[in-house]
């Protein structure tokens, strides 16, 4: 488990181009936090880390976003108005993780289920208007 202290968007993304460092591919991250908190601002840091150099926004409209040309793909979900094991299927979001790419999936909590055992979790939690703390840490850490 690794805590960080975050007090500007310039900050988170510099946390996630450290983190997108130790990816290897394959990995699925679930984020936590409410709205505003910056888990598409980390995704922004986890895409440049890995020498993505196009624009990252929210797929909250399109569901998924997709940013390719890196060192691995990133599959950018948003998984708010999933609700069903039908929805999810139809997301493509199990085929996605076959790939070898990066999984970043926002409202995780509504996919609990459905995470691999190996999920990298992203927790944001407010400290202040600017402040976060984000905390990083797999599935096994939950479980235990």
């Amino acid at each position: 488990m690794e805590i960080f202290i975050s007090d500007s968007p310039e900050k988170t993304e510099k946390i996630a181009e450290n983190v997108a460092k130790a990816l290897n591919g394959g990995e699925v991250i679930a984020f936590r936090g409410n709205l505003g908190m910056g888990k598409t601002c980390f995704t922004r840091g986890l895409a440049r880390g890995l020498g993505f150099s196009g624009t990252v926004t929210s797929p909250t409209f399109a569901l998924i976003n997709e940013y390719l040309g890196g060192r691995l793909p990133i599959y950018h979900f948003d998984m708010y108005r999933i609700s069903t094991w039908e929805e999810l299927y139809s997301s493509g979001f199990f085929e996605y993780i076959e790939q070898g790419g990066i999984v970043a999936c926002e409202w995780s909590e509504n996919i609990e289920n459905a995470l691999p055992d190996n999920t990298i979790y992203i927790e944001f939690e407010f400290l202040g208007e600017n402040e976060r703390k984000i905390t990083v840490f797999h599935k096994e850490e939950v479980l235990e």
